[in-house]
């Protein structure tokens, strides 16, 4: 029988220096990471496909590796509130965890707005960064007949007059969050436009990586281009 523990002995043993100094570079906590690769992640979650409580488990353990496998693995329909809220006070040096693994969950929950808009307000910037990459989730995958416009609209134009002053990965994840409303909600394509417009080039530290940051109105005119705006996805994992 699969458990945690004989999970993260299974990353461990995978464990690869290089690929631990990537991730490190990219902002992980380096005491937490064992250095294994999405791909090899990916096979394991496979393996434990639908045991909500080894996921858990897995989070619980704090090891980037684990945490990451458990948002494949979990069902965040399933989970509770104060789960979710654990879940996203603990990624807190683990950028790739609050930015995908959280949201991941979260958007498959009742709760996922009122989550969002909470933690979009949160002083620490991992919990910051999970509540925008939320809402990202959400539109993205939600019919625009379940979503309140206006409170989405809101959202938008709260952004130009906070960006500046965001945390780091707060502003990264403002600038995508503008990106996926006017991708993913054709009545706000317009809004979305014009917010991007005035956010122009968004500064975030990338760390010693050569990732660039979007230019939130030349990927919403490619989306546009391909004849993309408004379709919806079936999830935000990846």
């Amino acid at each position: 029988m699969t458990t945690a523990q004989s999970v993260v002995d299974t990353l461990r043993a995978q464990g690869n220096p290089k690929t631990q100094a990537l991730y490190a570079r990219h902002g992980m906590a380096a005491d937490r990471i064992c250095g294994v690769s999405t791909a090899a992640m990916k096979t394991i979650a496979k393996s434990i496909r639908g045991q909500q409580d080894v996921a858990l488990a897995l989070y619980a353990t704090g090891i980037m590796e684990a945490m990451y496998i458990a948002g494949m693995v979990a069902s965040g329909a399933k989970m509770t509130p104060q789960q979710l809220q654990t879940w996203a006070d603990g990624a807190a040096g683990m950028q790739m965890i609050a930015e995908y693994t959280v949201p991941w969950v979260t958007v498959e929950h009742p709760d996922a707005r009122r989550l969002a808009s909470k933690w979009i307000a949160s002083k620490h910037e991992h919990v910051a960064a999970a509540g925008w990459c939320t809402w990202s989730g959400i539109v993205a995958t939600q019919p625009d007949a379940a979503l309140d416009l206006a409170e989405i609209e809101e959202l938008l134009t709260s952004i130009p007059a906070a960006i500046n002053t965001a945390k780091n990965r707060v502003r990264y994840t403002m600038n995508g969050f503008v990106i996926s409303v006017g991708g993913y909600v054709p009545p706000l394509l317009p809004l979305a436009k014009k917010i991007a417009a005035q956010l122009g080039a968004v500064e975030v530290d990338l760390g010693d990586t050569a990732c660039k940051i979007p230019l939130a109105g030349e990927y919403i005119a490619k989306m546009e281009a391909t004849g993309r705006i408004g379709r919806k996805k079936k999830t935000i994992r990846c």
